[in-house]
């Protein structure tokens, strides 16, 4: 769906940029999901999780749990339980002013910060959406909203000073401060390189051959296909960078050509990840995988974005003492 494209992980840009990103999400109630959901990443991995089911942020990886003690998970719960209200009030309000009196809605806010360890350079963004389109989001360069909608004008004007000079705050240094922190708790895990498994799947004699890359770490690799020996970028599909449940990535890129073409050149997948060097797998009838292995891997795919969904959001603070962050509330409050 629409709404699963939003909430898309970003990729740092180098080997040696690190992320903090924080993910919240609110829907109408009649599926089989969470009302709110509150999910953070540290270089593209879950490491805290909260929804309005179990009313509790829990650590989700051994080195958040090991180096944070009950203060802070009574901080971050207490944070999540804030804006789970807001965020309900939001998807009611969003509906009014599109005009919608019921269905399935999402109503999402999604902000980080990326730091490159070797040359001190950060960046942050902010973004809302609504039900998988654009809503509002940050420039961070004149500390103001972008309402690309004419529903999103309300929430520029209430947002526009005060609160953008905040969040702008937060993302070029407690973001930072905290990220610093994270990933030195993660050090070993998150600096760890797994190689990609690389197969050749189709569905049958004249589909697509998809090249499918998973179970590695980090997230960011590159993957393209070669025509005899030459980069190939037309009939050329390229997917988007997915979370396996066990905190690695996996990726595809499909060939889209005819099987006299297949038999007349010669084809080759290529996968390049830090973890070593770059594998060529070359197309050949007897390297593709079956029609069944492929249909397995789809419902992987489809089970592995909805697991990314129930992953995102978090803290804003933990820098501010308690008066400071309910003035915060009160002053940034999400309401529409």
């Amino acid at each position: 769906s629409a709404f699963i494209l939003f909430l898309e992980v970003r990729g740092t840009n180098n080997k040696c940029s690190h992320s903090l990103q924080y993910f919240y999400t609110g829907v109408t109630r009649g599926i089989n999901f969470p009302e709110f959901t509150d999910v953070g990443l540290v270089d593209g991995e879950q490491f805290v999780y909260y929804d309005s089911n179990t009313r509790q942020m829990i650590p989700k990886v051994d080195w958040i749990k090991n180096n944070e003690g009950p203060e802070y998970w009574d901080i971050v719960t207490q944070f999540a339980q804030g804006h789970e209200a807001n965020f309900k009030a939001n998807v009611g309000i969003a509906m009014q002013r599109f005009n919608q009196s019921g269905g399935i809605h999402t109503f999402q806010w999604m902000y980080g910060c990326e730091w490159d360890d070797e040359t001190g350079a950060t960046d942050g963004y902010e973004q809302y959406g609504y039900d998988g389109a654009d809503f509002i989001s940050l420039d961070l360069k004149s500390t103001s909203y972008v309402a690309p909608v004419p529903q999103a004008v309300i929430t520029k004007q209430k947002k526009d000073g005060v609160a953008a000079e905040f969040m702008k705050n937060y993302l070029t240094q407690i973001c930072i401060y905290w990220m610093e922190k994270y990933v030195q708790y993660g050090k070993s895990s998150l600096e760890r390189k797994v190689p990609p498994q690389v197969s050749l799947l189709q569905t049958d004699p004249s589909s697509p051959v998809v090249c499918h890359a998973t179970g590695f770490y980090p997230g960011k690799v590159m993957m393209s296909w070669q025509k005899d020996g030459r980069d190939l970028h037309e009939d050329v599909d390229v997917g988007e960078t997915l979370s396996n449940h066990d905190g690695t990535f996996q990726k595809r890129a499909e060939l889209n050509v005819t099987p006299d073409e297949r038999k007349k050149n010669h084809f080759t997948c290529v996968v390049e990840h830090k973890s070593g060097d770059p594998i060529h797998m070359i197309l050949t009838e007897e390297k593709i995988r079956t029609n069944s292995e492929l249909k397995l891997l789809q419902q992987l795919v489809f089970l592995n974005v909805s697991v990314s969904i129930t992953l995102m959001k978090q803290l804003l603070s933990l820098c501010i003492d308690s008066k400071l962050f309910q003035s915060y509330l009160k002053m940034c409050n999400l309401s529409l």
